[in-house]
């Protein structure tokens, strides 16, 4: 999402927002504007996954736990964070008693079960039924040759919910934060039925807001105080509210007029504001790049054309002068700072940064062989296609501009389609290229190569090769609680990459945000989703 990044060892860094100065007392203002990027589309974790859900709801449901400001879990739903057992695979938690949702029902060890179900079934939709594997049975249900309800999640009674795994995973822990395992209230999935999440109103919350406002279409939502949260007194903020600004001009604008208390801005926006007293840089675990289609009778099923591809873009002059906002490039698909190697103390991005980045010459050579080999005929036609933010756009053109400079023969055509347009599009695999975002779920490479197996749901550019997979099992499995096989094996998955190229990087993510210099206590978190159930107004 995204969607959809936590570490065996987290190396990346958190940056909390200092909780300074005074809390804002009730007769002031006590609400914040935020935005989002792209339209809300579902509220249903089990049926939906991408930023803005997520975003969303990281601010108005709980887990198990949440993430705290050194980005390592903390109790939330659960009392503590728990030691396994049963030499690591079994995992045994306390729930709150006093832990409820927005409709007043007790939080139970069967809402967890009943959404972890619903969540690895073949048929639900999120794309992330992958990220139980690992779980009892996970892998065979998500095959469709188990029923969910043989999945290693039991409620031992009403407030103790246990977890068994098929092999253990020390970064279980670290998983435990992530949207995908939040749990559902069965009171509201009986009552809704497939209206659930569909709205704002057909849900139940138990985080410390409850979403209001949204009616599956519009462009703005409302996070207000949901009264049953049991640490009312960490909350300080009555409302958080949304809306979706697609342009960094605009975001730039409404900041100006007090209209957002926290504005993304790219592009030159960005480049322009870098100075200003307001501006600060989130560091994000996470790239952006271009996934390939590699279906049959696509232009890019051959590898050499890929690489050629790859070879004349040049990201260096993509982030200085078409993004300048701080964006760094990116020649991995595994972020830098995401963590490091542990066997061989490096950052593991950079230990296996391919030789070659930028070679227009090389390029032309493979892009000339991949073609004949292919034996497509006159000129190569593509397309590029991304949402419809400007931004998106920009690093399109670039794109654009890039192939048809260097690439005889090659014709680029730009599709810049609202979201679900775009969803649409990487559903139904009619893409050559399509301009993507991956912010790594945990703090490990895994969590990048996940999606990229040929059995996992979100291969939308359905990559196959049986050497990449072969790894990412053993390191998922057998070779799961072996550091120095561990590690080989993620190497061996980075690497594969570089040479197959499914995937093209193109920039790690920098994110530049103007914001209200007095609204404090925001968790930024390079990993995962920034927290601001606990920030608040200063005077």
């Amino acid at each position: 999402m995204r969607k959809l990044l936590l570490t065996l060892m987290v190396g990346a860094s958190t940056v909390l927002l200092a909780a300074c100065g005074s809390k804002t007392s009730s007769s002031k203002r006590n609400s914040v504007s935020l935005m989002q990027t792209s339209e809300l589309l579902s509220l249903d974790t089990s049926e939906h996954a991408d930023f803005t859900t997520w975003n969303t709801l990281e601010n108005s449901m709980e887990g198990l736990y949440r993430a705290n400001k050194e980005n390592e879990p903390a109790p939330a739903s659960a009392t503590s964070v728990v030691k396994p057992t049963d030499h690591g695979l079994t995992y045994t938690f306390h729930l709150r008693k006093n832990a409820k949702w927005s409709n007043g029902d007790p939080l139970t060890a069967q809402d967890f079960v009943t959404a972890w179900r619903r969540s690895v079934s073949p048929t639900s939709k999120s794309g992330y039924n992958y990220i139980f594997s690992g779980i009892k049975n996970a892998d065979a249900i998500t095959a469709n040759k188990k029923s969910p309800k043989t999945l290693g999640a039991y409620a031992l009674n009403k407030h103790t919910f246990q977890v068994k795994l098929d092999h253990p995973m020390p970064y279980f822990n670290k998983m435990m934060v992530l949207p995908a395992f939040f749990p559902e209230n069965p009171t509201a999935l009986k009552k809704f039925g497939s209206k659930y999440g569909t709205q704002s109103k057909y849900m139940y919350y138990n985080g410390p807001f409850k979403v209001t406002g949204w009616n599956g279409t519009n462009d703005n939502w409302t996070l207000k105080r949901n009264k049953y949260y049991y640490d009312q007194k960490a909350i300080h903020l009555n409302e958080l509210k949304y809306s979706v600004v697609k342009d960094a001009n605009t975001a730039h604008e409404l900041f100006d007029q007090k209209k957002l208390d926290d504005a993304t801005i790219t592009g030159v926006t960005a480049k322009s504001l870098q100075k200003n007293k307001d501006l600060i840089h989130e560091r994000k675990a996470g790239t952006y790049y271009l996934r390939l289609n590699l279906r049959k009778g696509r232009p890019l099923t051959n590898q050499k054309m890929r690489q050629a591809l790859s070879l004349v873009l040049n990201r260096e002059q993509l982030t200085k002068d078409v993004l300048a906002d701080g964006s760094e490039p990116a020649y991995t698909y595994t972020s830098r700072d995401l963590t490091k190697d542990p066997t061989t103390g490096k950052d593991f991005a950079t230990e296996t940064k391919p030789a070659d980045t930028y070679d227009v010459a090389k390029a032309k050579k493979l892009w000339a062989e991949g073609v004949k080999e292919s034996g497509q005929k006159g000129t190569v036609k593509m397309d590029v296609v991304g949402d419809d933010q400007t931004i998106t756009k920009n690093v399109a053109q670039f794109v654009q501009a890039s192939v048809k400079k260097s690439l005889p023969g090659a014709d680029v055509a730009v599709k810049s389609l609202p979201t679900k347009g775009q969803q649409s599009a990487e559903a139904n695999g009619t893409f050559d290229m399509e301009q993507i975002f991956w912010l790594a779920d945990f703090a490990d490479p895994i969590s990048f190569m996940g999606i990229l197996q040929s059995s996992n749901p979100q291969d939308y550019g359905k990559y196959k090769d049986s050497y990449f997979d072969k790894q990412y099992q053993e390191a998922s499995s057998s070779h799961a609680a072996d550091p120095k096989q561990y590690w080989q094996n993620m190497r061996n998955l980075q690497e594969r990459l570089n040479t197959t190229m499914p995937v093209v990087p193109l920039y790690q993510m920098v994110e530049s945000h103007l914001v209200n210099p007095n609204l404090k206590g925001v968790l930024r978190h390079p990993v995962g989703e920034d927290d601001y159930t606990r920030a608040y107004l200063s005077d």
